[in-house]
């Protein structure tokens, strides 16, 4: 499926947990790149900092600015969140602000990377947690690449309000780059006006809704026991139809039947 980007207006709409749910609900096989800016979370948070050392895509970043080895070094930056199957796989994002220089302009070699993986001997899917989009040196490669984009907010009034000027600038910055249209998505967190209301308003289509629960997200974040049972699991499983329809879609709309070749006289 390539690459299925998920970013947010503002600081708390549940971006980092919603990505991490749907690493862990995923059918396929899936890495969950941690590319948001301002630094991951994932590894202090649900992995509670089990791992000893550095890893990750700053780690990735250093190293790819000094001997351009990352095809070899990717697979031994991941983390495996479901160990031993290799089916789930973390890329921690960056842990020290320091190393967000490092990363930010290397966006596009890593997305060339990410866009890559689907093609692989097994293949991945790659869901990317880009963060706030008002950060310095946001992942836009990463956007733009992406083969669905799921704006995250909350759907009452405050956060709709901020997220009504993203859903432009993405707009903006996608009919520059000539992106395909139909790529953006709203993915709503918890209760407040409804689907058709906010999809009228902010001329998106609603792909889902993610329920706040609350329990569930605790653990996401800080550690625990994830349930699948749980109503924030039982919808991040239930997303990855959707997108895959999305992908589905958009193939079948740029798809031409291959010419017949006549026979040579």
């Amino acid at each position: 499926m390539a690459i299925v980007a998920l970013v947010s207006a503002k600081g708390s709409p549940g971006v980092t947990t919603t990505a991490l749910a749907c690493a862990l609900a995923w059918h396929r096989r899936l890495i969950l790149a941690e590319c948001d800016p301002a630094g991951g979370s994932v590894m202090a948070g649900y992995l509670g900092g089990v791992l000893n050392g550095p890893r990750g895509i700053g780690e990735l970043a250093v190293g790819e600015l000094r001997d351009g080895n990352l095809e070899q070094a990717f697979w031994s930056q991941l983390v495996d969140l479901d160990a031993p199957k290799r089916e789930r796989l973390l890329l921690p994002g960056v842990v020290d602000p320091a190393q967000a220089g490092s990363v930010t302009p290397l966006w596009q070699r890593f997305t060339d990377f990410f866009a890559d993986l689907e093609k692989g001997r097994p293949p991945y899917d790659v869901l990317v947690d880009c963060g706030r989009l008002h950060v310095s040196g946001p992942p836009w490669p990463v956007l733009r690449a992406a083969t669905v984009v799921l704006l995250v907010t909350r759907a009452n009034l405050p956060d709709l309000s901020v997220t009504r000027s993203v859903v432009r600038a993405i707009e903006r910055d996608f009919v520059e780059h000539r992106v395909p249209s139909g790529t953006l998505r709203l993915l709503l967190v918890g209760d407040g006006h409804s689907d058709a209301e906010i999809a009228k308003a902010l001329r998106v289509p609603v792909i889902a809704r993610i329920p706040d629960d609350r329990r569930t997200a605790e653990v996401l974040t800080l550690g625990g026991t994830v349930r699948a049972g749980r109503p924030l699991m039982r919808a991040a499983r239930g997303l990855e139809g959707p997108v895959r329809a999305m992908l589905e879609h958009r193939r079948a709309r740029v798809a031409w039947p291959a010419e017949e070749v006549p026979d040579a006289v």
